[in-house]
């Protein structure tokens, strides 16, 4: 097992990617820390992970307040007694047209998505560094190509994507390694969760099914990339296609999303 005796800290741990990531940590030897801003779903993931006979910390914690997130990694170090792999994953997604967003809901994506991550991450390498650890960033191909009614979400994925780059060079020579993964359509709440954290199933996932990938597939593929220490992952066949026409081709996915919106207001 990969990650046997290693000691894993996941956000966002009590669904979806998050979820998976940390079972697939536990599944392949690690003991794993979870945190997040719903304690039920923390509490039951952790049971999840001790099942599979691993040990696990549930902490509920919001990336957005920087004492929370010195007081978790503490947390996770006192129990622990070191900490090998962290994992950024908390986010969520604020949809609606550039001209319908109030300041205080894009400040929120920016908040939670890149300062949070980015916060994260520096917390978690005062334990990485002993440890020569690897640290991942859950970014999206969102990062690579603008997206109408979803321009608060694809800015924030663009900023990850730098922190993550930027991280990468930083850290050259310290034997931290900083992998950013960026996953097309994966099973997940995203779409369900409001900027507060709440859940609401009864709200539609928009998002194309035929498309889906299963989470813990998702997981096996990136734990895989930030144990080969990579710098960068894009996956799923359909991501790997929008992230190479976004960077390659920008001029084409606007022009064919622009032809698609004048249609629909004919």
């Amino acid at each position: 097992m990969k990650y046997e005796g290693h000691a894993a800290w996941v956000t966002g741990g009590g669904t979806g990617i998050g979820r998976a990531l940390a079972l697939e940590l536990a599944r392949q030897g690690a003991d794993v820390a979870i945190s997040g801003r719903r304690a039920d779903k923390l509490d039951a993931v952790a049971q999840e992970i001790e099942a599979l006979g691993r040990r696990a910390l549930a902490l509920p914690c919001d990336v957005r307040d920087e004492d929370q997130l010195a007081r978790t990694v503490e947390r996770i170090a006192a129990d622990f007694g070191k900490l090998d792999v962290a994992i950024a994953n908390a986010g969520f997604a604020v949809g609606g047209p550039i001209e319908g967003l109030t300041a205080e809901r894009l400040r929120n994506q920016l908040d939670i998505n890149v300062v949070g991550a980015a916060m994260t991450c520096k917390h978690a390498l005062t334990q990485l560094r002993p440890t020569k650890g690897r640290l991942g960033l859950v970014g999206s191909v969102a990062a690579f190509t603008p997206l109408a009614k979803n321009g608060a979400y694809c800015a924030s994925k663009a900023g990850l994507r730098m922190v993550g780059q930027t991280l990468a060079i930083e850290l050259a020579g310290t034997g931290v390694s900083v992998t950013t993964l960026h996953p097309g359509f994966v099973e997940s709440e995203i779409n369900q969760v409001d900027d507060d954290g709440v859940h609401h199933a009864d709200r539609e996932d928009k998002r194309p099914k035929n498309l889906m990938w299963p989470a813990d597939k998702a997981a096996r593929v990136m734990l895989k990339a930030l144990w080969k220490r990579k710098t960068e992952l894009v996956f799923t066949g359909h991501g790997k296609v929008f992230s190479a026409l976004g960077q390659h081709l920008p001029g084409l996915v606007i022009y064919a999303q622009q032809q698609q919106r004048k249609k629909k207001r004919r």
